[in-house]
C-alpha cells in the first residue's frame, strides 16, 4: 500500500476502489474504522460516539485550509468549512464603479424617432394629447444642420435614466468535469512530521 489512510484523491471510475470510500458525506462506524477516525473526528460531522462523517465532496471543489488576504476581504479557511453558491444575483453594489453616458442636444427636435438621431430639445410642435402626455418631436437628424453645435450640450435632468435588469440569477460555475473524490480507509498510518 502506498497511500495514506485519510489521504484525498480524484477518481475516474463509478465507484470506491477496495480500502477506499467515495467523499460523499456518508456515516461510518467507529468500530472498523478506528484508524480513520482517529485522524477525521467529527470534523465532517457525526455524533463521535458510535459513527463520524467523511468529507462531502459531491458538486464541490476542496481548497486548502488557510488564513488568506485578498482585495474582497480576508478569508478564515478551516477544515470542514464551506460556502460558495452554484447561482449568484448580482446586486448593484456588487457592480464596479461605471457610468452610462446619456448625451443630448438644445438643437431644436426635429424627429419623433429616435433611430441613428440624438436626443434634443423638444420643440412641442406634434402634440396630440393633452398633458401630460404631449406627443413632441424629441430626436434630431445627425449629421446636425449647419450652424448647429456639432457635439453634446444639454444638461439632462437627475432621474433621466434609471435602473434596468430582471434580477435573475446567473450560473457561477468555472469549466468542471465530474469525477469521483475517494478517501483511504485504510493503508499507511500518517505520522506527524
Amino acid at each position: 500500500m502506498d497511500y495514506y489512510i485519510g489521504e484525498i484523491r480524484a477518481f475516474a471510475g463509478n465507484y470506491a476502489p477496495q480500502d477506499w470510500a467515495l467523499c460523499n458525506g456518508a456515516t461510518l462506524p467507529i468500530s472498523g474504522n478506528e484508524a480513520l477516525y482517529s485522524l477525521l473526528g467529527v470534523t465532517y460531522g457525526g455524533d463521535g460516539v458510535t459513527n463520524f462523517k467523511l468529507p462531502d465532496l459531491q458538486v464541490k471543489l476542496p481548497i486548502g485550509a488557510g488564513i488568506i488576504s485578498s482585495q474582497g476581504g480576508t478569508g478564515n479557511y478551516v477544515l470542514a468549512a464551506s460556502g460558495g453558491a452554484t447561482a449568484v444575483t448580482l446586486t448593484p453594489t456588487e457592480l464596479p464603479p461605471h457610468t452610462h453616458t446619456l448625451k443630448g442636444l438644445n438643437t431644436p427636435a426635429t424627429s419623433s424617432s429616435p433611430a441613428n438621431k440624438m436626443l434634443a430639445a423638444s420643440n412641442g410642435n406634434n402634440s396630440t394629447v393633452t398633458p401630460p402626455y404631449p406627443d413632441v418631436n424629441l430626436y434630431t437628424t445627425l449629421p446636425l444642420p449647419s450652424g448647429g453645435p456639432t457635439t453634446p450640450n444639454a444638461t439632462l435632468g437627475a432621474n433621466a435614466i434609471g435602473n434596468t435588469g430582471n434580477s435573475q440569477a446567473h450560473q457561477n460555475m468555472m469549466p468542471y468535469l465530474v469525477v469521483n473524490f475517494i478517501i483511504a480507509t485504510n493503508g499507511v498510518y500518517p505520522l506527524p512530521a
